[in-house]
């Protein structure tokens, strides 16, 4: 249910009694309940226009059929009548399943104890299309005048085309089309996306989606705006089809997914070495963690600090010192298995993903990475030396969670360290 409260200026009809003075007037007047979308009251003249025998043959008409795209005019019809008080516009009705073309007046009203939406329609006369049969549907179109609008039989032959849809697809006309492809069809860039699209709106579908457009522009990102509707004067089934251009709105939501994924990138590898970053690690291990609980499998996480890095830095420059993390990021990648996952987590500081199974396998995998930073690395026409101090923590025994592993491997190395560098161990037990 709406807001009340926006309509509190209207006139509150809170029974039919209200309306009797309209049964004495001989144009047609009815009230329509646009929250049950259906007839509330009408006068003799409204009962005899439908071919009824009641005022309960009215009120129970089935308007279940009604397309979503008349019940949204009907809406609209009702908002606009309550920001300017009386709305006057043709409109076309199908008494006894015949189109009749009407010139009719709206008020807008609330209804009954439900306080329910509702539009008073007083017909003041009948239109005369005169030999311009499709005026009324130019009209409906030209409410689109800034955006290609454009009117089709079932079959994807246009009735008729407001300016902006005649500026962008005439050309259309002045080229050989294939026999087998209707202008609705030819307007697209893919005629299969097209013929699916048109056999949709036949089986009764309304709706909005995108598609590339064939314009004199060249192809052109539209949002098509489908709506059903009915030829005013033989009551044919049509569709409306309204086109909203957002190629350029797409351009730059594609440059700014583009600069994301630019900057996602940068985010996941470090910047110096080439390896993972520690968000990327992050991101990871929480795949690779949920993976092993469910089967459960072992892990291990390998804090791995380097041993005289520092000295490196004080006796070269600090481009050497890069150059020496470079080499040490090839050498443990060239020792790891291709599915573990390393990554730089700052200075001198490597952590090691590892899919060992079991405590040997991991003892072995530090071995290698201690063997592969024997060799000296050149720099500056020098030889560099480093070695490495590795903690190791296994899952699920030593932690759960990235976190809580790297807080126990890092522990581990820091043992490491105090026992004289270039080693490795495991973290203590849990409490």
């Amino acid at each position: 249910m709406a807001n009340l409260s926006q309509y509190g200026h209207l006139v509150h009809i809170q029974t039919i009694e209200e309306l009797k003075l309209y049964e004495l007037i001989p144009n047609v007047v009815w009230v329509f309940d646009i929250d049950k979308h259906g007839w509330w009251w009408g006068n003799p003249a409204a009962i005899d226009f439908w071919g009824l025998d009641s005022l309960q043959s009215l009120i129970d008409k089935d308007l279940s059929g009604d397309t979503q795209g008349a019940r949204d005019r009907t809406l609209q019809t009702f908002e606009l009548a309550v920001r300017e008080g009386l709305t006057v516009d043709p409109w076309t009705t199908y008494p006894n399943g015949k189109p009749k073309t009407l010139l009719m007046m709206h008020r807008a009203v609330l209804l009954g104890p439900g306080k329910h939406r509702g539009i008073i329609a007083y017909i003041n006369e009948q239109v005369n299309m005169g030999e311009q049969p499709e005026n009324l549907l130019l009209m409906e179109a030209m409410r689109y005048t800034r955006v290609p609008a454009t009117t089709f039989t079932l079959n994807g032959d246009p009735v008729v085309e407001n300016p902006a849809a005649t500026d962008a697809y005439n050309y259309i006309h002045n080229q050989p089309v294939s026999k087998d492809i209707c202008p609705f069809v030819a307007r697209f860039t893919d005629p299969a996306e097209g013929r699916a699209c048109l056999e949709r709106v036949k089986a009764g579908e309304e709706g909005r989606w995108d598609f590339i457009m064939q314009t004199l522009d060249g192809p052109r990102r539209h949002s098509l705006d489908i709506r059903r509707t009915r030829h005013p004067l033989n009551g044919d089934f049509l569709f409306l089809v309204v086109e909203y251009d957002f190629t350029e709105l797409h351009e730059a939501l594609e440059e700014v997914e583009t600069a994301r994924a630019r900057l996602h990138d940068i985010a996941m590898k470090d910047a110096l070495t080439g390896v993972h970053s520690l968000h990327y690690m992050q991101e990871a291990a929480t795949t690779e963690l949920a993976h092993a609980a469910v089967h459960q499998q072992a892990l291990s996480v390998m804090f791995i600090d380097l041993d005289g890095f520092k000295s490196i830095n004080d006796n070269f420059s600090h481009s050497a010192g890069d150059e020496v993390l470079c080499e040490v990021a090839r050498r443990l990648q060239a020792v790891i298995p291709e599915k573990d996952l390393l990554a730089r987590i700052g200075g001198d500081e490597y952590v090691l993903l590892s899919h060992a199974s079991s405590r040997s396998d991991s003892e072995g995998m530090a071995q290698r990475i201690l063997n592969c930073l024997q060799e000296p690395i050149p720099v500056e026409g020098a030889q560099a030396r480093v070695s490495a101090s590795i903690g190791i923590a296994g899952f699920p025994d030593d932690g759960e969670d990235l976190e809580s592993l790297l807080k126990a491997a890092d522990a581990a190395m820091y043992r490491v360290k105090k026992e004289g560098k270039n080693g490795f161990t495991f973290a203590q037990p849990r409490d």
